[in-house]
Protein backbone atom coordinates (compact mmCIF):
# COMPACT_ATOMS: atom_id res chain seq x y z
CA UNK A 1 0.00 0.00 0.00
CA UNK A 2 1.47 3.41 -0.96
CA UNK A 3 2.89 5.61 1.79
CA UNK A 4 0.71 8.71 2.20
CA UNK A 5 2.78 11.87 2.60
CA UNK A 6 2.28 15.59 3.14
CA UNK A 7 4.75 18.01 1.52
CA UNK A 8 5.40 21.34 3.24
CA UNK A 9 6.82 24.19 1.17
CA UNK A 10 5.20 22.65 -1.88
CA UNK A 11 5.24 25.84 -3.99
CA UNK A 12 8.98 26.38 -3.54
CA UNK A 13 11.75 25.29 -5.90
CA UNK A 14 12.46 22.13 -3.92
CA UNK A 15 8.84 21.48 -3.03
CA UNK A 16 7.76 21.39 -6.66
CA UNK A 17 10.36 18.77 -7.54
CA UNK A 18 9.40 16.66 -4.52
CA UNK A 19 5.76 16.84 -5.61
CA UNK A 20 6.58 15.86 -9.20
CA UNK A 21 8.78 12.91 -8.25
CA UNK A 22 6.44 11.72 -5.51
CA UNK A 23 3.57 11.64 -8.00
CA UNK A 24 5.69 9.42 -10.28
CA UNK A 25 6.61 6.99 -7.48
CA UNK A 26 4.12 4.09 -7.12
CA UNK A 27 5.28 3.57 -3.51
CA UNK A 28 4.02 7.04 -2.53
CA UNK A 29 0.71 8.85 -2.50
CA UNK A 30 0.34 12.62 -2.04
CA UNK A 31 -2.09 13.34 0.79
CA UNK A 32 -1.56 17.08 1.30
CA UNK A 33 0.51 20.13 0.37
CA UNK A 34 1.33 23.00 2.72
CA UNK A 35 2.49 26.57 2.17
CA UNK A 36 2.97 29.62 4.38
CA UNK A 37 -0.07 31.69 5.41
CA UNK A 38 -0.73 34.37 2.82
CA UNK A 39 1.08 32.53 0.02
CA UNK A 40 -0.53 33.29 -3.37
CA UNK A 41 -0.92 29.59 -4.21
CA UNK A 42 -3.02 28.75 -1.15
CA UNK A 43 -6.35 27.29 -2.23
CA UNK A 44 -5.03 26.38 -5.68
CA UNK A 45 -4.62 22.81 -6.93
CA UNK A 46 -1.20 21.26 -6.31
CA UNK A 47 -1.00 19.41 -9.64
CA UNK A 48 0.07 22.30 -11.90
CA UNK A 49 2.83 23.25 -9.44
CA UNK A 50 4.48 19.93 -10.27
CA UNK A 51 3.75 20.20 -14.00
CA UNK A 52 0.93 17.66 -13.66
CA UNK A 53 -2.84 17.76 -14.24
CA UNK A 54 -5.07 18.91 -11.39
CA UNK A 55 -5.18 16.45 -8.50
CA UNK A 56 -8.19 17.71 -6.60
CA UNK A 57 -5.77 18.61 -3.80
CA UNK A 58 -5.53 22.25 -2.74
CA UNK A 59 -2.65 23.92 -0.91
CA UNK A 60 -3.41 24.72 2.75
CA UNK A 61 -1.45 26.54 5.45
CA UNK A 62 -1.89 24.22 8.46
CA UNK A 63 -1.48 20.51 8.96
CA UNK A 64 -4.89 20.29 10.62
CA UNK A 65 -6.44 21.51 7.33
CA UNK A 66 -5.17 18.46 5.42
CA UNK A 67 -8.31 16.48 4.62
CA UNK A 68 -6.77 13.14 3.64
CA UNK A 69 -5.17 10.60 5.97
CA UNK A 70 -1.36 10.78 5.97
CA UNK A 71 1.54 8.88 7.51
CA UNK A 72 4.55 11.22 7.21
CA UNK A 73 5.56 14.81 6.44
CA UNK A 74 8.38 16.18 4.26
CA UNK A 75 9.35 19.80 4.93
CA UNK A 76 11.51 22.16 2.85
CA UNK A 77 10.50 25.65 3.96
CA UNK A 78 11.93 28.24 6.37
CA UNK A 79 13.17 27.77 9.95
CA UNK A 80 10.17 29.63 11.36
CA UNK A 81 7.65 27.62 9.33
CA UNK A 82 9.43 24.36 10.13
CA UNK A 83 9.32 25.06 13.87
CA UNK A 84 5.59 25.77 13.76
CA UNK A 85 4.95 22.63 11.71
CA UNK A 86 7.16 20.53 14.00
CA UNK A 87 4.95 21.40 16.96
CA UNK A 88 1.92 20.07 15.05
CA UNK A 89 3.76 16.95 13.86
CA UNK A 90 5.14 16.32 17.35
CA UNK A 91 1.66 16.27 18.82
CA UNK A 92 0.60 13.69 16.23
CA UNK A 93 3.68 11.49 16.68
CA UNK A 94 3.96 11.12 12.89
CA UNK A 95 7.42 10.81 11.23
CA UNK A 96 8.99 13.84 9.58
CA UNK A 97 11.78 14.57 7.07
CA UNK A 98 13.28 18.07 7.28
CA UNK A 99 15.53 19.59 4.62
CA UNK A 100 15.15 23.20 5.76
CA UNK A 101 18.44 25.00 6.48
CA UNK A 102 19.45 28.18 8.30
CA UNK A 103 18.43 27.19 11.85
CA UNK A 104 20.05 28.96 14.78
CA UNK A 105 21.28 26.80 17.66
CA UNK A 106 18.28 27.90 19.72
CA UNK A 107 15.90 26.92 16.90
CA UNK A 108 17.57 23.51 16.59
CA UNK A 109 17.04 22.94 20.32
CA UNK A 110 13.37 23.89 20.03
CA UNK A 111 12.98 21.65 17.00
CA UNK A 112 14.38 18.60 18.75
CA UNK A 113 12.19 19.26 21.80
CA UNK A 114 9.06 19.54 19.63
CA UNK A 115 9.73 16.21 17.90
CA UNK A 116 10.64 14.06 20.90
CA UNK A 117 7.79 11.66 20.20
CA UNK A 118 8.44 11.39 16.45
CA UNK A 119 11.00 9.77 14.18
CA UNK A 120 12.67 12.58 12.24
CA UNK A 121 15.36 12.78 9.56
CA UNK A 122 16.98 16.22 9.81
CA UNK A 123 19.64 16.86 7.16
CA UNK A 124 21.02 20.02 5.52
CA UNK A 125 21.42 18.10 2.28
CA UNK A 126 19.45 15.04 1.15
CA UNK A 127 21.73 14.23 -1.78
CA UNK A 128 23.23 10.74 -1.67
CA UNK A 129 26.47 12.04 -3.21
CA UNK A 130 26.82 14.88 -0.71
CA UNK A 131 26.30 12.52 2.21
CA UNK A 132 29.07 10.31 0.88
CA UNK A 133 31.15 13.52 0.71
CA UNK A 134 30.42 14.21 4.39
CA UNK A 135 31.89 10.84 5.32
CA UNK A 136 34.85 10.98 2.93
CA UNK A 137 35.81 14.54 3.94
CA UNK A 138 36.04 13.53 7.60
CA UNK A 139 38.08 10.44 6.74
CA UNK A 140 40.47 12.46 4.55
CA UNK A 141 40.91 15.16 7.22
CA UNK A 142 41.69 12.52 9.82
CA UNK A 143 44.17 10.72 7.57
CA UNK A 144 46.03 13.79 6.28
CA UNK A 145 46.32 15.34 9.73
CA UNK A 146 47.27 18.83 10.80
CA UNK A 147 49.80 19.51 8.02
CA UNK A 148 47.06 20.32 5.52
CA UNK A 149 45.06 23.56 5.46
CA UNK A 150 41.31 23.10 4.92
CA UNK A 151 39.10 25.49 2.94
CA UNK A 152 35.46 24.93 1.99
CA UNK A 153 33.98 26.89 -0.91
CA UNK A 154 30.26 26.70 -1.67
CA UNK A 155 28.40 28.24 -4.62
CA UNK A 156 24.63 28.67 -4.80
CA UNK A 157 21.98 30.61 -6.71
CA UNK A 158 21.36 34.28 -5.97
CA UNK A 159 18.06 33.54 -4.19
CA UNK A 160 19.51 31.45 -1.34
CA UNK A 161 18.71 33.18 1.95
CA UNK A 162 21.30 31.68 4.32
CA UNK A 163 25.09 31.68 4.15
CA UNK A 164 27.19 29.65 4.47
CA UNK A 165 25.05 26.80 3.24
CA UNK A 166 23.93 24.14 5.68
CA UNK A 167 25.97 21.65 3.66
CA UNK A 168 29.17 23.70 4.03
CA UNK A 169 28.60 23.99 7.77
CA UNK A 170 27.99 20.25 8.07
CA UNK A 171 31.23 19.58 6.16
CA UNK A 172 33.08 21.97 8.49
CA UNK A 173 31.62 20.32 11.59
CA UNK A 174 32.71 16.87 10.42
CA UNK A 175 36.21 18.00 9.51
CA UNK A 176 36.64 19.91 12.78
CA UNK A 177 35.51 16.85 14.73
CA UNK A 178 37.91 14.61 12.78
CA UNK A 179 40.82 16.97 13.48
CA UNK A 180 39.85 17.66 17.09
CA UNK A 181 39.59 21.44 16.71
CA UNK A 182 36.85 23.77 18.06
CA UNK A 183 34.95 24.97 15.00
CA UNK A 184 33.39 27.95 16.80
CA UNK A 185 36.87 29.33 17.47
CA UNK A 186 38.65 28.32 14.28
CA UNK A 187 36.07 28.95 11.54
CA UNK A 188 36.95 31.84 9.18
CA UNK A 189 34.06 33.08 7.01
CA UNK A 190 35.94 35.63 4.93
CA UNK A 191 39.21 37.53 4.62
CA UNK A 192 40.12 41.09 3.75
CA UNK A 193 42.83 43.61 4.46
CA UNK A 194 45.94 42.10 6.05
CA UNK A 195 44.78 39.15 8.17
CA UNK A 196 48.35 37.87 8.47
CA UNK A 197 49.63 34.35 8.09
CA UNK A 198 47.05 31.61 8.16
CA UNK A 199 46.44 29.87 11.49
CA UNK A 200 47.29 26.17 10.90
CA UNK A 201 44.03 25.17 12.60
CA UNK A 202 41.92 27.72 10.74
CA UNK A 203 39.00 26.31 8.76
CA UNK A 204 37.88 28.57 5.91
CA UNK A 205 34.22 28.54 4.86
CA UNK A 206 33.50 30.81 1.91
CA UNK A 207 30.10 31.45 0.27
CA UNK A 208 29.53 32.54 -3.34
CA UNK A 209 26.10 33.57 -4.67
CA UNK A 210 25.57 33.82 -8.43
CA UNK A 211 22.89 33.24 -11.03
CA UNK A 212 20.97 29.98 -10.88
CA UNK A 213 23.66 27.61 -9.56
CA UNK A 214 21.87 24.68 -7.89
CA UNK A 215 24.74 23.91 -5.54
CA UNK A 216 28.48 23.26 -5.63
CA UNK A 217 30.79 22.37 -2.74
CA UNK A 218 34.57 22.07 -2.86
CA UNK A 219 36.73 20.97 0.06
CA UNK A 220 40.38 21.92 -0.40
CA UNK A 221 43.14 20.18 1.59
CA UNK A 222 46.28 22.20 0.92
CA UNK A 223 49.65 20.81 1.93
CA UNK A 224 53.20 21.85 1.13
CA UNK A 225 53.83 20.67 -2.41
CA UNK A 226 50.38 19.25 -3.12
CA UNK A 227 46.66 19.91 -2.93
CA UNK A 228 43.75 17.48 -2.67
CA UNK A 229 40.23 18.60 -3.60
CA UNK A 230 36.87 16.91 -3.06
CA UNK A 231 34.13 18.34 -5.28
CA UNK A 232 30.38 17.81 -5.51
CA UNK A 233 28.24 19.56 -8.14
CA UNK A 234 24.46 19.31 -8.22
CA UNK A 235 23.07 19.51 -11.75
CA UNK A 236 19.42 19.70 -10.68
CA UNK A 237 17.29 19.65 -7.54
CA UNK A 238 16.09 16.15 -8.35
CA UNK A 239 18.97 14.55 -6.44
CA UNK A 240 17.86 16.37 -3.27
CA UNK A 241 14.21 15.50 -3.87
CA UNK A 242 14.96 11.83 -4.52
CA UNK A 243 17.01 11.74 -1.32
CA UNK A 244 14.09 13.19 0.64
CA UNK A 245 11.73 10.56 -0.77
CA UNK A 246 14.22 7.83 0.10
CA UNK A 247 14.43 9.27 3.63
CA UNK A 248 10.66 9.34 4.15
CA UNK A 249 10.32 5.69 3.15
CA UNK A 250 13.07 4.84 5.65
CA UNK A 251 11.94 6.98 8.60
CA UNK A 252 8.45 5.46 8.83
CA UNK A 253 10.09 2.18 9.85
CA UNK A 254 12.08 3.73 12.72
CA UNK A 255 11.36 4.40 16.40
CA UNK A 256 11.11 7.97 17.69
CA UNK A 257 14.41 9.85 17.55
CA UNK A 258 16.50 12.27 15.51
CA UNK A 259 18.29 10.84 12.47
CA UNK A 260 20.17 12.19 9.46
CA UNK A 261 20.96 11.00 5.94
CA UNK A 262 24.04 9.17 7.20
CA UNK A 263 21.61 6.93 9.10
CA UNK A 264 19.35 6.55 6.07
CA UNK A 265 22.27 5.49 3.87
CA UNK A 266 23.94 3.27 6.48
CA UNK A 267 27.13 5.36 6.50
CA UNK A 268 27.55 5.46 10.28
Amino acid sequence: MPLRIVVSGGAGRMGRRILALALEDPALRLAGVLEAPGHPHLGKDAGPLAGKPELGLSLVSRLKEVEREFEAVIDFSTPESTLELAREVGHSGKPMVIGTTGFTEKQKTLLVASLQGSACVLAPNMSVGVNVLFKVAGDVARTLGAGYDVEIVEVHHRFKADAPSGTALRLAEGIARARGIPLAEKARYGREGKPGARDPEELGILAVRAGDVVGEHTVVFGGIGERLELVHKAHSRDNFALGALRAVKWVVTRPAGMYDMQDVLGLK
